[in-house]
């Protein structure tokens, strides 16, 4: 299990790929964002068509332990797990520690190399609202437990990876 992170439009998503793409032939990319209005729509193609015809993709906003465990493939991007923490605390009755600790034990059984994308939300401003905050701090939570049990971990700055773990 690899982990990248770092602050938005810092070259995660692209570097995810390439880890992927060295990992082998058969190649997966679980999207958790939902295209609910014409500016997403437009970012989901252009990632898309980014990503090219050798990856299938899977789009799951919630469910990403279940859709996992269905995927065979070399490699796996999931992309990104800030946006499905976001998923989880706005779908009523969500339990996101337990869905955390369910998408863990899926990671540890898997045969493909996973490959997590998620922002760093920490580096900024404290959040104005409670909601911001708890998410601030629920994703923080979310990046220490994956990047623990991961075999890899890079930060990714200006476009740079730097390995971490």
């Amino acid at each position: 299990m690899i982990l990248v992170g770092g602050g938005a439009r810092s070259g995660k998503s692209r570097y995810a790929l390439e880890l992927a793409r060295a990992r082998g032939k058969r190649l997966a990319f679980l999207a958790t964002a939902e295209a609910r209005d014409l500016e997403m729509e437009a970012r989901v193609a252009k990632h898309r068509a980014e990503r090219g015809a050798e990856f299938s993709t899977i789009e799951e906003p919630l469910e990403i332990a279940d859709a996992l465990r269905g995927c065979e493939a070399d490699a796996v991007v999931v992309d990104c797990l800030t946006l499905w923490l976001s998923n989880l605390m706005l779908a009523l009755g969500r339990d996101v520690d337990a869905e955390t600790e369910r998408l863990m034990e899926t990671a540890r059984a898997s045969t493909a190399a996973l490959i997590l994308v998620t922002n760093e939300v920490g580096c900024g401003i404290v959040p104005e609202t409670a909601l911001g905050r708890d998410f601030r701090d629920r994703a923080g939570v979310l990046n220490q437990r994956v990047a623990a049990v991961a075999d890899e971990v890079y930060w990714m700055v200006f476009g740079i990876a730097t390995r971490v773990k």
